[in-house]
């Protein structure tokens, strides 16, 4: 039986933030920090440690859009690695990576998001991951 295959994409985002990358980091990890993608979210449950969970809804365009995941790598400050799933990716596992690099400037902040549906609603994955990153960069400008 031949199972259809989807076609999928990758993702890449970046943004310079002016702080230090350990600063980002924090930000990104906590959900009571403006800036932090579960943050002002409908509801979030986040455990912050390796092969632990995320989960939160978000509400957009009067639509209730919930995500999850797993931390698969934290190496703070350089390095943050979680699946993610959503109705937007299919319900297929999507791998997120949040590199974090010094610059003169602060932190070159490049977020990768692998194995995305290649579709409308997968490429919406690029807005959104551009708005977290800017909320970062307000955050401290």
């Amino acid at each position: 039986m031949n199972t259809p295959t989807t076609q999928t994409l990758e993702i890449v985002v970046a943004r310079t933030i002016p702080v230090n990358p350990a600063a980002v980091f924090d930000v990104w990890m906590d959900p009571k920090s403006p800036g932090s993608p579960w943050f002002g979210v409908t509801r979030a449950i986040v455990q912050p440690v390796v092969d632990g969970f995320f989960y939160h809804v978000v509400h957009h365009e009067g639509h209730d859009w919930a995500h999850y995941g797993r931390f698969t790598v934290l190496d703070r400050p350089r390095r943050i690695e979680h699946t993610w799933v959503s109705e937007a990716t299919r319900g297929f596992e999507s791998k997120v990576t949040l590199t974090l690099e010094p610059t003169g400037d602060g932190t070159l902040a490049t977020l990768r998001q692998v194995n995305v549906p290649d579709d409308e609603m997968g490429r919406r994955h690029e807005l959104g991951w551009g708005f977290v990153l800017d909320a970062i960069v307000s955050r401290f400008t």
